[in-house]
């Protein structure tokens, strides 16, 4: 797009009458209120805002419903959303910046700007790089609950990552992740020496104009235009809490309204520049609209939309055609709302559609309504043909249930007294869950958020009902060993995560140990062959080792630099052994009874 002059006049109209535009309706959208709001009763949404940019002019921004369903406060287009992760492209704009400036290359690799970030894998550790963080081509399945409504801070669900086990091979296949995206924040804030928020408001949001834009829930306090997060449950739509997501950060932190989000639909459209200052060079903008994953179109998406035929990721984009057209657009969906940015370079067209609905098609019905209609293409009706495939999907999936339902034995009984299966389970990637006996009833505790009743299925397995009816109802299997005790608990978190038990443990000391001296012994430490590394953390005054692929261990002091490994279970004769070099660790030893090998570990430089 050709770089033009913003008059302040237009910039002013927009600022003091953003209503007046919905009576100013471009031609392609006359009659468009009407469909937008059916499609908004058909797909139970409470409320959404909408922004249409053509030619850098904004022909089009309207509220439609209401912030929280049961109130009176409309939806305007300052109404504040979650753009959740329409946050990616900011992300990887800052990136690009940096880019610019010489701190940081596209195939840098991530350990040049993060020396201690680690994967599972020593090779993908050593040669992923920060375009691949932005690319989704890591190999690692989402693991998004070690964030979700955790609590934990974001280097801490970075760091645990190296916990994760890949489910492809680095670069090898498109698997969409939030993790690596918040780790291209650390890398920002490392490179560009402000944290991710302070350079997303100072480098975008602020030449933008975009100063309604924030990336924390906390500023709602301070705010009275917020739209509230909605679900539908058991065929009801039903009003959901704000959690803070603010630790997942440079992946889909960034809240918003359309108004402020039609400012960088036009800066996406005239490549990268601001009333006629580029803040990004050709070349780098280029890039980050250029393929770098190729993505598989299945054939239900086919069936879907016969009119896309190429898909693609760029770097915070999604890119593929659509009637002929180049179009670059990512969606976010979080806790209950749900945003799309969209635009159509060949036309000069771009969109932005935020809504109060979780998981709603609604934004990709009027994304492709409003293509159609620039493109002169008249009757097709995406909110039918689309309701009809989710009323399939939704269809099949009562049938999963009730095939699961079928399935049930009916008539057993757990194998142990509850009070046997009341423990602390751990795992190293998503921490602890604790299991507690209440009134002759199980409680599952994973923190806060998590906290979900055990009522009995078949055998040994239970069914979570969790007390926030929005984190669903999976399944939780005891595994029982030779010694007829608990020996681990089976959580379904997307995958099977396996949380080994680790309460009953021998925790008597020899000796007892500072604050600061504990706190000199923590750190990462590595082997050279095999290829292994471990870290020592301080938990609420314990000593833990964390192995990959293994549950933590408590480390006993038997010495000021001996300690005794101890875990539910486990047999005798291992010890991690501390050389020191005045008050700083040399190196590390790992004791295993014969036949296995002792480690030796050097610690990894911070």
């Amino acid at each position: 797009m050709i770089a033009r002059i913003r008059t302040a006049c237009t910039l002013a109209a927009l600022a003091a009458a953003p209503a007046a535009l919905a009576a100013q309706t471009a031609a392609p959208l006359r009659g468009f209120d009407a469909y937008a709001e059916q499609a908004m009763r058909t797909w139970k949404v409470p409320g959404f805002a909408i922004a249409v940019v053509h030619r850098d002019s904004v022909v089009y921004a309207r509220g439609f419903g209401v912030r929280e369903l049961g109130r009176p406060e409309p939806v305007d287009p300052r109404t504040t959303f979650a753009i959740a992760s329409a946050s990616k492209a900011f992300t990887a704009a800052l990136v690009g910046m940096l880019v610019d400036e010489g701190k940081v290359r596209w195939d840098d690799h991530v350990t040049r700007h993060l020396p201690g970030f680690e994967l599972f894998d020593p090779y993908v550790t050593r040669e992923i790089t920060v375009r691949d963080l932005l690319t989704h081509r890591s190999g690692l399945a989402r693991g998004d609950l070690v964030w979700y409504a955790s609590g934990l801070p974001r280097e801490e669900v970075i760091r645990r990552f190296r916990f994760l086990e890949p489910a492809s091979s680095l670069r090898s296949q498109f698997g969409y992740q939030n993790v690596m995206y918040l780790a291209a924040g650390e890398v920002i804030g490392r490179a560009g020496g402000r944290s991710w928020d302070d350079m997303v408001r100072e480098r975008l949001f602020t030449p933008l104009g975009m100063t309604a834009s924030n990336t924390s829930t906390t500023a709602f306090s301070t705010m009275s235009n917020v739209a509230t997060p909605h679900e539908e449950r058991d065929d009801t739509v039903r009003v959901l809490p704000w959690r803070n997501w603010d630790n997942v950060g440079a992946a889909g932190a960034i809240n918003s309204n359309v108004l402020d989000m039609a400012r960088w639909v036009r800066f996406q459209l005239d490549s990268g520049r601001v009333n006629g200052r580029a803040l990004l060079t050709s070349a780098t903008f280029i890039e980050t609209h250029t393929p770098q994953t190729i993505i598989r179109r299945e054939a239900e998406a086919r069936r879907a939309n016969p009119y896309t035929h190429f898909s693609s990721y760029g770097l915070g984009w999604f890119l593929e055609d659509y009637r002929g057209q180049e179009i670059v657009h990512h969606g976010g969906n979080l806790d209950g709302m749900t945003a799309l940015v969209a635009m159509m370079p060949g036309e000069d067209l771009g969109l932005v559609i935020l809504s109060n609905m979780d998981g709603s098609p609604l934004p990709a019905v009027l994304m492709r309504t409003v293509f159609d209609r620039y493109l002169g293409v008249r009757g097709k009706d995406w909110s039918a043909d689309i309701r009809r495939i989710r009323d399939t999907a939704q269809a099949q999936s009562r049938e999963t249930e009730r095939k699961r339902e079928s399935e049930r034995v009916m008539g057993t009984s757990p194998t142990l007294p509850l009070s046997a299966y009341a423990g602390t389970y751990a795992d190293s990637l998503y921490g602890e869950a604790t299991v507690r006996l209440v009134n002759g009833a199980l409680v599952l505790d994973r923190g806060p958020s998590f906290q979900a009743d055990l009522e009995h299925w078949h055998y040994n397995t239970f069914r979570a009902r969790h007390r926030d009816p929005s984190l669903g109802k999976p399944f939780a299997n005891f595994v029982i060993g030779a010694d007829a005790r608990v020996s681990a608990l089976q959580m379904e978190m997307g995958e099977t995560v396996e949380f080994r038990r680790a309460d009953r443990v021998d925790t008597t000391a020899t000796v007892r140990l500072s604050d600061a001296e504990r706190g000199r012994l923590a750190g990462t430490f590595r082997s050279e062959s095999p290829a292994i590394t471990i870290e020592v953390t301080v938990v609420e005054g314990a000593m833990r080792l964390s192995i990959p692929g293994q549950a933590p261990y408590t480390l006993i002091p038997e010495s000021a630099t001996r300690f005794r490994l101890s875990r539910e279970g486990m047999p005798p004769g291992f010890f991690l052994s501390y050389t020191m070099d005045g008050d700083r660790v040399a190196r590390v030893t790992l004791e295993q009874p014969s036949p296995r090998p002792t480690l030796t570990f050097a610690p990894v430089a911070r």
